[in-house]
Parts: C-alpha cells; sequence; structure tokens
C-alpha cells in the first residue's frame, strides 16, 4: 500500500473542510453574537505499513471559538448584547430550548418579545410580553430585568454552560444543549448592555488569510498525490516491460 497516497488524500479532505469552515464564518460575520469555527489538525494512528513502520493520518477538529466580540452602539432600545460567558434563551420551533448571544430583538404583533426569526425570548417563567398600546419605553438593566415605563415585565433567561464547546450548534448563531448531563445555570458572570449588540468574533481579514493558506495546502497535497500516482504508473510500466 502506497501510505503516502492515503496521508495526502486526508490532508486534502481536511483542507477542504477547512475551507468550508472558513466560508461559513465569513457568511456569519454580519451575524450579531456569531461564534467563530476554529481547526484543529491532530496525527492519527492508522496501523503498519509494509515495512512495520506505524504511519499516522492527518484529521482535522472543528471547534468554536467562545470569546466575547466587540460591542457595537445602536441606539434602538430593543437591542442588547451580552457581556460575560452567557447566553439568551429563547424558545424554537419544536418547543425545546434554544441559546444565542444575537440579541437583535423586536416586538411582535401581540407585544412578545422575539428574536428576528421569531422566537420567543425566554424569561424565567416563559416569554416576556409588553403592551403594545403603552408608549412607556422599553428598558433593561445589567442583571436582565426588564421593564415598561415603571411596569417590571420579567426577567430575560440568561443561560451559562460550563463546557460551552459542546452545545450543538445550530445555525444562525443559536445552539441547544443535547447532553442530559450539560444542563444551563443561572448566569453568575453575564450582565446585560441595552442599545448595544455584540459583534461577531470573526475577523474577515483573518478568514481570508486562512482561505489563502487552506488553498495552498490543498494544491500541494494534490501534487503529491500527482507524483506518487505518476511514479507508481512509471514503476508498473517498468516492471511490465511495456513502454
Amino acid at each position: 500500500m502506497d501510505v503516502s497516497l492515503y496521508q495526502s488524500a486526508a490532508a486534502m479532505n481536511a483542507t477542504e473542510r477547512w475551507q468550508d469552515m472558513v466560508a461559513d464564518n465569513l457568511s456569519m460575520g454580519s451575524v450579531p453574537g456569531a461564534r467563530q469555527k476554529a481547526i484543529s489538525f491532530t496525527a492519527v494512528q492508522a496501523g503498519l505499513a509494509g515495512s512495520g513502520d506505524n504511519y499516522v493520518m492527518p484529521q482535522a477538529s472543528m471547534l468554536t471559538n467562545f470569546q466575547q466580540g466587540e460591542l457595537r452602539a445602536t441606539g434602538n432600545n430593543l437591542d442588547f448584547a451580552v457581556q460575560g460567558p452567557g447566553f439568551f434563551a429563547v424558545t424554537m420551533p419544536d418547543g425545546s430550548a434554544g441559546y444565542t448571544r444575537d440579541g437583535e430583538f423586536m416586538l411582535n404583533s401581540t407585544g412578545q418579545l422575539v428574536t428576528k426569526k421569531g422566537l420567543p425570548v425566554s424569561s424565567g417563567s416563559g416569554s416576556l410580553q409588553f403592551d403594545p398600546n403603552n408608549p412607556a419605553a422599553i428598558s433593561v438593566n445589567a442583571d436582565g430585568e426588564v421593564s415598561q415605563g415603571t411596569d417590571l415585565k420579567g426577567r430575560l433567561q440568561l443561560a451559562e454552560f460550563s463546557q460551552p464547546g459542546k452545545l450543538t450548534e445550530l445555525g444562525n448563531g443559536y445552539f441547544r444543549s443535547d447532553d442530559p448531563n450539560m444542563l444551563p445555570s443561572p448566569a453568575a458572570s453575564t450582565k446585560v448592555q441595552q442599545g448595544f449588540t455584540e459583534a461577531a468574533n470573526t475577523s474577515p481579514t483573518l478568514e481570508m488569510a486562512s482561505l489563502v493558506t487552506a488553498m495552498r495546502m490543498f494544491e500541494s497535497n494534490q501534487k503529491v498525490m500527482t507524483m506518487q500516482s505518476d511514479r507508481m504508473s512509471k514503476t508498473i510500466s517498468d516492471l511490465s516491460g511495456t513502454s
């Protein structure tokens, strides 16, 4: 078995995944609170070569970077930014709990606080309901208590996870906890800032640099495969006595 062919093919597969990840990061750059995906390369033992020597294959693993993004002022009193490790809790279409750091909220036709996807924003006792006929301003304090004028409406449900990297990504900045042993805990280190949104923690410049690097790695391994294929063809041709 020509190990180098398999190693090059595995490396091409890994760098192709890298390019897909970079493209996803670039597309999510304008989504408030979006988390950057990162890639980690490891060498995995795959068996023994014909000579009895160990050989390894490259393998790529995707990780999510939960580092805080930059806060940007919007002047909209329904825009909320998370400061700290927590998430806003929302109700997904199937009734399950979802989590996001995208605080671009709005009121629907009935006065319910929802995300721009129309998902109800959760409080400790359900959804947050406002009076659409009340002209009083909506305000939120750092602990997530929401009021309409002097009327306290509830508290934003802020959730923290000890291992956020184990959350299941749903796309568009939403996550879900599928591990029954990883339950959300009440926010202890998370604050809310009204009139701001958190920018995605990606850098278009760095992502483009990563894309160029990934493409060059892919092309290099493609050349190695071509060279090995040509070498094998020449060897077979020489041994068979054909030209």
